[in-house]
């Protein structure tokens, strides 16, 4: 049987859900869901041979540990199906449990139109996961890397609703970033995935390490450079009392708390994602900006 031979390669090439993503292959492969792709296993449908054989290459390719979503063009992201490939860090599950932090405060925004802000937005993921689901949002994205952006231009048309602003910029200097100035210091929720991975800390999984973009893997020789950078730079965009929510590995919640409260951000916290590993800190932006005065 056709599915069980993808399983079969998958195995063999150490894929740790090889009967779920031989389904997903072969729906690929078919142009069809996951959940037809079941249907026509309980009835014992023939597969046609071109499609069959395209979905025996496309697992030949990922038992070798090339990223399914580089193999099918395409990853699910909470509502949403983006457009990703080489270039651009694969959004990941564990990202979906951030961006409800950010999608829940800007619900509780009692403005006719909340705004937000993503940094190094990548694919977009983020940006356009709070603009599906606060559908009063107006959300802009930055993004300094040419070639994520250029994913993340697809996928802003495809997603964006007219209410998602796609800018090239760094996060290390928001202030030089003309189209923001409009913005400075309205912004509700500023949220972001940065590079996180200490600079010597190699991946231990082949799609990560050899395929997601090292401009998006690595943050510093503590993995907190851009944290740094964006704790500093985004007090002058998000206003008294927003939000600000960082992504981040399980170890550095007790140092990116220390960072925020030195910038004079507030009420710091960490929260766990679904497997109970701390992924996210959140915060408040004071009242008054450093030094100033009532």
């Amino acid at each position: 049987m056709l599915l069980a031979r993808l399983q079969d390669a998958l195995e063999r090439g150490g894929i740790e859900d090889p009967a779920g993503e031989a389904q997903l292959i072969l729906a690929h492969a078919l142009g069809v869901s996951r959940g037809r792709v079941q249907a026509l296993a309980l009835l014992g449908s023939r597969v046609d041979a071109d499609a069959a054989a395209r979905a025996e290459e496309i697992a030949a390719e990922r038992a070798r540990r090339v990223p399914l979503q580089h193999l099918t063009g395409r990853a699910p992201f909470r509502t949403i199906e983006l457009s990703v490939g080489p270039g651009v860090f694969v959004p990941r599950p564990e990202t979906e449990t951030v961006v409800q932090f950010a999608i829940d405060a800007l619900q509780l925004v009692p403005a006719a139109e909340p705004i937000a802000v993503d940094l190094c937005t990548g694919s977009g993921a983020i940006a356009l996961a709070i603009a599906q689901e606060v559908p009063r949002a107006r959300v802009w994205a930055v993004e300094r890397d040419a070639h994520a952006r250029a994913w993340a231009e697809r996928n802003v048309a495809e997603w964006g609703d007219g209410r998602v602003g796609l800018l090239a910029g760094d996060v290390r200097a928001l202030d030089e970033i003309a189209e923001l100035d409009a913005i400075r210091g309205r912004v509700d929720v500023l949220v972001s995935n940065p590079p996180y991975v200490p600079d010597g800390m190699v991946p231990r999984d082949p799609e990560v390490r050899d395929h997601d973009p090292e401009a998006a893997l690595y943050g510093g020789a503590d993995g907190l450079d851009l944290v740094r950078a964006i704790s500093r730079s985004a007090r002058t965009l998000v206003r008294a009392g927003g939000l600000i929510v960082l992504e981040h590995a399980e170890t550095q919640g007790e140092e990116i708390r220390r960072i925020l409260a030195a910038d004079g951000w507030r009420a710091a916290a960490t929260h766990p994602d679904l497997t109970r590993r701390d992924r996210t800190t959140t915060a408040l932006a004071p009242t008054l900006l450093p030094g100033a005065t009532e």
